[in-house]
């Protein structure tokens, strides 16, 4: 059996897979990680480095090219909270993005604000995922952005 196969996965194991995958990632670079036991307020998980301060982690993930968003609501814009994306491309090894919530305070193409005043959809961010925009995402590869991190704490 190949590995990465994800298109052997239901929506509910594509998402736990990937919450996992970024706390153990997280782990691996020393944080402490602490779970949620509801996920009523969009965070999926808290972590630290060391003594230093908590982030809050919403995990998203997709497994092409295509759009992801947060309700406004559950997802308030601050220094401490964070998305981790996972793109789960098939036959490939999960690609990893840690993006601080701060980024949405500028929308562009790539990280986009809808408000659908007058419409049933409640507000939200979102994230358009396509090849055009993928060099906007790459100064937030997981590895990057956990190294921000980390020299903020120290």
């Amino acid at each position: 059996m190949q590995r990465y196969q994800w298109s052997r996965l239901n929506k509910q194991q594509v998402g736990a897979y990937t919450e996992y995958f970024v706390k153990m990632e997280l782990t691996m670079f020393g944080f402490q990680v602490y779970s949620t036991e509801v996920d009523d307020r969009g965070i999926d998980f808290v972590a630290r480095l060391d003594n230093g301060p908590f982030i809050e982690v919403q995990v998203k993930s997709l497994r092409s090219m295509g759009y992801v968003f947060m309700q406004k609501r559950k997802f308030s814009l601050n220094e401490h909270l964070h998305l981790a994306l996972g793109l789960l491309c098939e036959g490939k090894s999960p690609q990893l993005f840690l993006i601080p919530s701060t980024v949405w305070m500028s929308p562009n193409s790539m990280f986009v604000e809808r408000n659908y005043e007058g419409l049933k959809s409640k507000p939200e961010w979102g994230l358009n995922i396509s090849y055009k925009n993928m060099p906007s995402l790459e100064s937030y590869r997981f590895e990057s952005s956990v190294e921000r991190l980390t020299l903020q704490c120290t």
